[in-house]
């Protein structure tokens, strides 16, 4: 099947960071379905779908600091963030192997040095970030679960999430009133191509 070219509009929003984006997409799409980690249906819509549609947490990151991508599987949103912050540190969390030997190749052969790969699932980390970004990974509920303790004050859960966004917000505000986190706020971002991207962000309050 034919690879998504991007526009340009595309790469206007992509800016400086295009070159590598463009060699990530050309990288998904000579290995993609052959790792298992994009099927053959995902290649035609491969910059609609998945790296334009990873890059609408970007508005929502902190001006500085740590970001965990929890579940990263092929590089979403996590190496995308990478590409267009490369101020921030991104720590790409990942508990499968073969994914994770992926997301070195990615990241040793785009040359990210704000980059960390991590073996490792959500619940066994320790440390603290400014923001966590997930996609695809689990509902909101269970979502929050995992990340909650992740998150320093004032940081955020940033989730990409479908046409369920809302009913997951409401399932969710219980658990996310338990772990004291404010209450979901979802940002719809329209990117090219006219798609809308929902991102759900739900923040510790700051210290006080």
């Amino acid at each position: 099947m034919a690879v998504e070219q991007p526009t340009a509009e595309m790469r206007a929003m992509f800016g400086p960071a295009f070159s590598a984006a463009e060699h990530f997409a050309q990288m998904l799409a000579e290995e993609g379905e052959l790792r298992g980690l994009v099927g053959p249906r995902e290649l035609p819509r491969l910059w609609t779908r998945h790296i334009v549609n990873s890059a609408a947490v970007v508005p929502f990151l902190p001006d500085h600091g740590k970001v965990a991508d929890i579940g990263s599987g092929s590089g979403f949103p996590g190496v995308v963030v990478a590409l267009l912050r490369p101020d921030l540190e991104v720590v790409l969390v990942e508990s499968m192997e073969r994914r994770t030997q992926w997301l070195d190749d990615v990241v040793a052969e785009l040359d990210l040095d704000n980059v960390n790969v991590r073996r490792a699932r959500a619940e066994e980390l320790r440390a603290k970030y400014d923001a966590v970004t997930a996609r695809a990974v689990a509902n909101l509920t269970k979502l929050i679960r995992l990340t909650s303790p992740l998150l320093r004050p004032g940081a955020s859960l940033l989730a990409l999430k479908g046409a369920r966004a809302e009913a997951e917000v409401e399932d969710a505000k219980y658990v996310i009133k338990r772990a004291r986190l404010e209450p979901a706020v979802i940002h719809e971002v329209v990117t090219p191509g006219e798609e809308v991207t929902k991102v759900v962000q739900v923040r510790r309050p700051a210290s006080r």
